[in-house]
């Protein structure tokens, strides 16, 4: 749709351009007459269509970079709620993505509460875990250590670095 009003605004511009230089050329109007025609041309008609078609535009990009990670916090859960347990190395390479990307749509569902379960990070395995079956634990699910609160959320192993998320 952007694209569509930034060329209508510019055929516009170029078609009655044309018609106040040819009928600046032949004398029917005068050099103030042709002015004051390009800039009221200009400010009402061309500046916006152009305008609100480059908004349009860029408005557009902005929410597809932002469904394309909706997309891929999507295909993470499924992932991992589908397997149960899976190599974050198994996940960068399925979701094309970083292992710090895959982190931060980790912790980005968690958040949003989409999420729980635990992340061996020096093993790379994710699990997932219900949260009644992690609410209330004293103990990692990883090494049976004892666990502390690191977060809203977010309780971490001090002995193994398993980070489990509720």
């Amino acid at each position: 749709m952007g694209l569509i009003l930034i060329g209508i605004g510019a055929a516009i511009g170029l078609a009655v351009g044309a018609w106040i230089v040819s009928a600046l050329a032949d004398g029917s109007t005068g050099l103030s007459g042709a002015m004051l025609g390009f800039v009221l041309l200009l400010v009402f008609i061309v500046a916006p269509l152009v305008g609100g078609g480059i908004y349009i535009l860029n408005k557009g990009r902005a929410e597809e970079r932002e469904l394309a990670h909706v997309r891929a916090q999507r295909a993470l859960i499924d992932i991992v709620k589908t397997r149960g347990q899976v190599q974050i190395s198994d996940l960068v390479l399925e979701l094309k993505s970083t292992r710090d990307q895959v982190q931060q749509n980790l912790h980005d569902l968690v958040g949003r509460g989409l999420f729980s379960g635990y992340v061996d990070w020096n093993k790379g395995v994710l699990y997932s875990v219900e949260a009644s079956q992690l609410n209330g634990r004293q103990t990692c699910p990883n090494c049976g250590g004892q666990v502390e609160l690191a977060g809203k959320g977010l309780i971490k192993c001090p002995y193994c670095g398993a980070e489990i998320f509720l």
